[in-house]
């Protein structure tokens, strides 16, 4: 028996609404609250994805580790190449450290600079 459920992955970012709308354009989820320090993006399941104001907020450097990324969000996508137009075109930046070596995945930065992988569904 679970003794919790997952609620939010919460991303510290310098501008929410900013981080919102690119993941939102992104994912294709909905913005469903806005708070000067905190925005809400969901598909309407229960596990949202939150992004909190931090004044001071510095970007993870990856792969090094003086500010580590602490987490980074895999996102599934069918076709790689026309998922990273896409995502390149909402402002994403692709990352110049690529370690896939099979190219099953790519290696960005969203607009705060957290690192986030597009990967190749395994059942393709």
């Amino acid at each position: 028996m679970a003794i919790a459920r997952m609620r939010s992955v919460v991303l510290d970012c310098p501008d929410p609404k900013q981080l919102a709308d690119f993941y939102s354009a992104l994912l294709g989820w909905q913005i469903t609250s806005v708070e000067p320090d905190w925005v809400v993006v969901t598909d309407g399941a229960p596990v949202r994805l939150c992004f909190q104001m931090v004044p001071d907020y510095r970007p993870p450097e990856w792969p090094g580790a003086e500010r580590p990324q602490q987490l980074h969000l895999d996102l599934t996508v069918d076709d790689l190449g026309e998922a990273e137009a896409s995502a390149l075109t909402l402002g994403a930046l692709k990352h110049p450290h690529q370690p896939s070596e099979d190219d099953s995945f790519r290696v960005y930065l969203d607009p705060a600079g957290h690192p986030f992988c597009l990967c190749v569904d395994s059942a393709s």
